[in-house]
């Protein structure tokens, strides 16, 4: 089965070599980063919406994940799955940020599409290369050759020296790997030394983090460097240049910045840097956008088709279509290119389409027409998802499974819609519906292709999630967990809370004085930030909680609480919050 990529083009792929880029010698000199100037070549805000999935280098789905778009959240369910709607982004860009204790922070940098956008964003694990001690100089080395040579002086967060062990977190992204698109931060776009806007050609990444000994970030102190070391991989020594530009990855505004120069040495870059994130060795290229439509014969979008890009110079990078058929991205300008369509490959045929495009010197859009094949049949299935008293589901998504491969519709007033190639002797395939909103999902249904259009009639949610915490601060968005859930008496209070998977608590919810189901109005709140940082943020809960229900070890305990949070430091301050318990008793 093919791999997933992400929706997005990131491709690596380019026209000219880094000595033709005017970030280089011999041109201006280069200035101080913009975020203001730069962001001009987003384009205007505009609404779109989001599908994205989120898995780990096992490629398994990760639960609990936090993604943020702009000033809205979600939370990956079980499947890995996250839904926002309506999120503003600009015309060219968009960023996702994907954020979870026990991983680097993820993200996906898009040019959005119309319809939804699918992402796709594989986690890196907080894996520990080795440790040192500040004030020690040392070199912590993967078994690759990807090194980081420390000169061991460190600072906190707030800018204040640091003075310990430090833990020292690293990954090499490797280009010869598949997996590195889905991967790596952003999408291969950046700002170089002059602020102008570039697509990048990746020879290598560097992912380093640094930890204190009570899980603190630290960097290096302001004044210190160090060394870093980036292994190519021997498919790519021919084309790599002698000396090329380092970029930095900015997890605030979510594209690149040129960032110095490494030279080859051997078969790595080796370059100096100041300060620690993703750093990538990359060649820059002009660029321009291009969206790709993808229809069947009868001029009907194909969602999850294989477009491939290809440059003579610099290779081959791809994207799947969403429901619309549409995948966009960065591709040089000024080369004519190659263009493939590809399927799943279910039935032996791998490649649907195959033409040259281009060169292109704007921004272009252009439409590909599959032709009909004996081998695969055009599938449409759509229907309707409802809550079990009939409602149409808006705030969910409905996965299909044929073939070994998930398809996903989110839904448009409780109806969803795939389009797709399947195999023409293989006819099964069963959906799964998930209702976040009311918490609840479908069982598993089987399902017989009526091809060219097979009408599911209305699928129900009507399986409830077990247990959940749900709450709202102020206007901002709802938050609910709905696993990693405990509750359940201490002392004299009743405790409520949700915790990551290193037993670090994200919410906690305390009851003094509790005896039977009832009123109360002496509870607190804490909350950790979503690195899970060791200091709790503790408010005094001012308000009602009513406890409905208590049962014994093992049934339910029903809460539901309106009132406002007070902060010890400043008991007059208050931010209203509002949410329901239904969690299972748990001692």
């Amino acid at each position: 089965m093919k791999k997933l990529f992400t929706i997005i083009l990131c491709l690596a792929i380019t026209l000219v070599s880094c000595d033709k880029d005017d970030s280089s010698s011999g041109n201006p000199e280069p200035q101080q980063h913009d975020p203001n100037t730069f962001s001009e070549n987003f384009g205007s805000e505009i609404q779109r919406n989001f599908l994205g999935k989120v898995i780990d280098t096992d490629r398994n789905p990760i639960e609990g994940v936090i993604i943020t778009i702009g000033t809205k959240t979600a939370m990956t369910d079980a499947n890995g799955i996250f839904i926002i709607n309506d999120a503003t982004v600009n015309e060219h860009f968009g960023y996702v940020k994907a954020s979870k204790p026990g991983y680097l922070h993820g993200s996906r940098s898009v040019v959005p599409s119309a319809g939804t956008n699918n992402v796709t964003i594989m986690m890196l694990p907080e894996t520990v290369a080795g440790t040192t001690t500040s004030g020690t100089a040392e070199t912590i080395a993967l078994p690759n050759g990807a090194s980081v040579a420390l000169e061991g002086d460190y600072q906190k967060a707030d800018g204040s020296a640091y003075s310990g062990s430090v833990n020292v977190i690293m990954h090499h992204l490797d280009p010869a790997n598949e997996d590195m698109q889905d991967q790596m931060p952003g999408m291969l776009y950046a700002a170089n030394a002059q602020n102008e806007p570039r697509m990048l050609q990746t020879f290598g990444m560097l992912a380093v983090e640094l930890r204190g000994s009570g899980g603190e970030e630290l960097n290096l102190a302001e004044g210190s460097s160090a060394e870093i070391k980036v292994p190519l991989d021997a498919s790519l020594m021919a084309d790599a240049p002698s000396t090329i530009p380092l970029w930095h990855f900015d997890e605030q505004y979510g594209y690149w910045i040129e960032d110095g120069v490494a030279t080859l040495v051997g078969n790595a870059y080796v370059g100096t840097v100041t300060h620690f994130s993703f750093w990538n060795c990359d060649v820059p290229a002009e660029a321009i956008n291009l969206c790709v439509n993808v229809l069947d014969a009868d001029g009907n979008a194909l969602a999850d088709a294989w477009v491939w890009i290809q440059s003579n110079v610099y290779g081959l990078r791809g994207g799947d279509t969403n429901e619309t058929g549409q995948v966009c991205g960065f591709v040089p300008s000024n080369e004519t290119l190659l263009v493939y369509v590809r399927s799943y490959t279910i039935c032996g045929v791998e490649d649907l389409y195959e033409a040259n495009i281009g060169p292109f010197t704007e921004d272009s859009s252009i439409t590909i027409n599959i032709a009909d094949n004996g081998s695969y049949v055009t599938q449409t299935v759509f229907g309707n998802f409802t809550t079990c008293n009939g409602d149409p589901v808006n705030e969910g998504y409905v996965m299909l499974t044929h073939n070994f491969h998930r398809f996903f519709s989110s839904l448009d007033d409780g109806t969803f819609e795939f389009n797709f190639l399947s195999c023409a002797d293989n006819d099964e395939f069963h959906l799964y519906g998930v209702d976040f909103e009311n918490l609840q999902e479908t069982d598993s249904i089987y399902y017989t292709f009526t091809p060219p259009i097979t009408n599911v009639g209305t699928i129900a949610a009507c399986n409830t999630v077990e247990e959940f915490i749900t709450y709202q601060v102020d206007d901002h968005p709802t938050i609910t967990y709905n696993f990693n859930v405990q509750a359940g008496t201490d002392g004299d209070y009743l405790v409520a809370y949700y915790y990551s998977n290193n037993q670090q608590y994200f919410f906690e919810f305390n009851i003094a004085n509790f005896n039977s189901v009832g009123a109360y109005t002496n509870a607190y709140i804490g909350f950790q930030d979503e690195n899970g940082d060791s200091t709790t943020l503790e408010y005094v809960f001012q308000g009602t909680v009513n406890v409905t229900s208590f049962g014994n070890v093992g049934e339910y305990i029903d809460i539901n609480f309106v009132g406002e949070l007070v902060p010890f430091t400043n008991p007059t301050e208050g931010t209203p919050i509002s949410g329901t318990m239904h969690v299972r008793r748990d001692n």
